[in-house]
């Protein structure tokens, strides 16, 4: 505008006045030009974060390998498992009975089924993980059996349908359309506020159940029905076959435990914490087209690992899918220099609370890719789609 201004200096009131009216209408244009672009920026980057880069756990897997050889002797079943499986369905089973004649809307009730309930559940669902890499038995078949046995306390049958969506979640992380720990673009739009965070946050649970059935679907096979027929007779048991022992409280008490466990509930932080990206992102990291790598699996080294299967080391988890819980600590010992710098969370309850309130993280704070990957699912293997 200084130069347009001495340009002008010399000549008439009326050219002067022409040359300053154009530079006016010059400036605002490029103001309204700049206001356009950072709509359009803004727009870009609230939606996912998608990426071209393959996804970090085989590069890193292979690099541990090469560095520390030793480290696949740590692969294999833990038969500790099935001892922590039995006592926690046993303990879920007795309380179930010591609070049939407890009414359902008292204090005492929903205490136990918070403090106790879901974390016992939550154990469950998380055994139910271990089970579905092959941790608990050699033989795969005595894994699918186990795993349903681990289901009866959650009173919902899942087990079965859980294993090949989870399986493909880690051949597929990330993968737009296949990988069903992504939320979809429904609930980005539609939840992508404090209100619509603390919604997720509190029914997540359902949001897990309901999501793979939209985004695509598995085969029904033997296992899926075993794993319905057996989880509908214990239930039906409950109800109608004990009366002495059991009733209808009984069966609300184990269903209580399992939506608390999936909602508000400290170890319920591990869904979010495991894959949200809470670490600031740049528009430069953003950009797809400059491929540089995006934290996108995050572990958790506090307590409450004891009570989930060590399900917090989750990077460890991704990097070798075949070594059991209690010796995924021994992981991080021995390739100390491959996760000391990487970014994790020090609070699962913390995570949970950040996620609702702070605008920087949110629904859409998800690593996506269009494609790669494939499909694990009825005992077969098949290649992935491209995501639209």
């Amino acid at each position: 505008m200084a130069s347009a201004l001495t340009t002008v200096t010399n000549a008439s009131s009326k050219r002067k006045d022409t040359g300053i009216n154009g530079n006016l209408k010059e400036s605002r244009g490029r103001a309204a030009v700049t206001a356009a672009e950072r709509d359009t920026i803004e727009t870009k980057y609230r939606d996912f974060i998608w990426t071209y880069t393959e996804e970090p756990h085989r590069t890193r897997r292979l690099e541990i390998i090469k560095a520390h050889p030793e480290v696949t002797k740590l692969c294999g079943p833990e038969p500790l498992t099935k001892y922590v499986v039995a006592g926690v369905v046993t303990l879920q089973i007795l309380l179930a009975h010591l609070l049939r004649n407890t009414p359902f809307w008292s204090f005492k009730f929903w205490a136990i089924a918070y403090v106790f309930g879901a974390t016992s559940n939550q154990n469950l669902f998380l055994a139910i993980h271990e089970i579905s890499h092959n941790l608990a038995f050699k033989s795969p078949l005595a894994n699918r059996l186990f795993a349903i046995f681990a289901n009866l306390p959650i009173a919902v049958p899942y087990s079965a349908s859980f294993r090949p969506y989870h399986l493909t979640h880690h051949k597929s992380l990330g993968v737009d359309g296949l990988d069903t720990d992504l939320p979809t673009k429904f609930e980005a739009i539609f939840l992508d506020s404090i209100l619509g965070k603390a919604f997720f946050c509190t029914f997540q649970i359902f949001f897990y159940a309901l999501r793979p059935m939209i985004v695509y679907r598995i085969p029904m096979t033997w296992v899926h029905a075993l794993n319905v027929a057996v989880q509908l007779s214990f239930d039906y048991a409950l109800v109608a076959l004990l009366p002495g022992y059991f009733n209808v409280n009984s069966l609300l008490y184990l269903l209580l435990s399992s939506f608390l466990a999936g909602s508000l509930h400290p170890t319920a932080g591990h869904f979010i914490a495991e894959h949200y990206v809470y670490e600031k992102v740049t528009p430069t990291a953003r950009d797809p087209a400059n491929r540089l790598p995006i934290p996108e699996t995050f572990s958790y080294y506090g307590p409450l690992n004891f009570f989930t299967y060590n399900v917090g080391l989750h990077n460890e988890h991704h990097d070798f899918p075949a070594i059991p819980w209690t010796r995924l600590p021994k992981l991080n010992e021995l390739a100390k220099e491959f996760y000391a710098d990487l970014p994790h969370h020090r609070s699962w309850t913390y995570v949970i609370w950040r996620f609702i309130f702070d605008e920087e993280v949110g629904m859409r704070c998800r690593v996506k890719r269009q494609q790669g990957g494939r499909v694990v699912g009825g005992g077969t293997a098949t290649s992935a789609k491209v995501a639209e």
